[in-house]
């Protein structure tokens, strides 16, 4: 599918997508284990922005919830902690999102995931699929790197020649197939870098970097980075 320039006529963003840095930060500031930081943006953090995004009307948010360097070189406790937190959301809050019209996508490289949790993606993608008020995308053991080298192997699988390839008909074969590029990437817990994230659809996405760690990313401070998304005057290039 391809898209063109979108005017944000309402200065309110098309496509939200954050990078939820902090949360092993908040948990040892209060002597916690690392896994309930986590935990707590799960549970807490998320759900409150998620119905925030909602209600201001954005169409497409995107969470990077594990990248495939935190597959590798977290421990495993701490990956199977994730993981867990992963079949809460996609069992419990699925059911939620899907009452609420939302359809739901995950991104990445699924193969290196547990069976379970492949299914049940399979699952929430069925469910969900023709739900129309908002889509929210999980970035799931999901690189930036990785996603463009298992797009030219599909390129190279479908005897397509490379010759013909332009920038709209490989977006088709990237993961976020059907969805706009972000018009705003939020990286919160003070670090100034987008680590590979959306190393393709990033290239015209406004950048809003927060001092806050993720567990305590309010409605208010997401608010504040929206705002601050509407004072900015976007080009493409022009």
């Amino acid at each position: 599918m391809k898209f063109e320039k979108y005017k944000v006529m309402t200065n309110i963003p098309i496509h939200i997508a954050i990078i939820p840095d902090g949360n092993r930060r908040w948990a040892r500031k209060r002597g916690l284990p690392v896994f309930e930081g986590h935990k707590f943006a799960a549970e807490k953090t998320l759900p409150k922005l998620i119905k925030k995004l909602q209600e201001r009307g954005v169409n497409y948010f995107t969470f990077w919830a594990l990248s495939t360097e935190n597959l590798i070189e977290r421990t495993k406790k701490e990956v199977d902690v994730l993981m867990q937190l992963m079949r809460y959301f996609l069992k419990s809050k699925a059911a939620e999102l899907h009452k609420k019209g939302i359809k739901m996508k995950i991104i990445g490289n699924r193969e290196k995931l547990p069976a379970d949790i492949q299914n049940q993606i399979r699952k929430v993608e069925e469910l969900t699929k023709n739900n129309q008020e908002m889509t929210i995308v999980f970035a799931i053991n999901y690189g930036g790197r990785d996603e463009i080298i298992r797009a030219i192997k599909k390129v190279e699988s479908r005897k397509s020649k490379v010759e013909r390839l332009n920038k709209d008909n490989f977006n088709n074969v990237l993961d976020t197939a059907g969805i706009p590029d972000p018009d705003l990437i939020i990286r919160t817990g003070g670090e100034k870098r987008l680590s590979g994230f959306m190393l393709w659809q990033s290239e015209y996405s406004e950048l809003y970097f927060s001092d806050v760690l993720f567990p305590d990313f309010s409605e208010k401070e997401l608010e504040k980075a929206i705002n601050d998304f509407a004072s900015r005057k976007r080009r493409f290039g022009k």
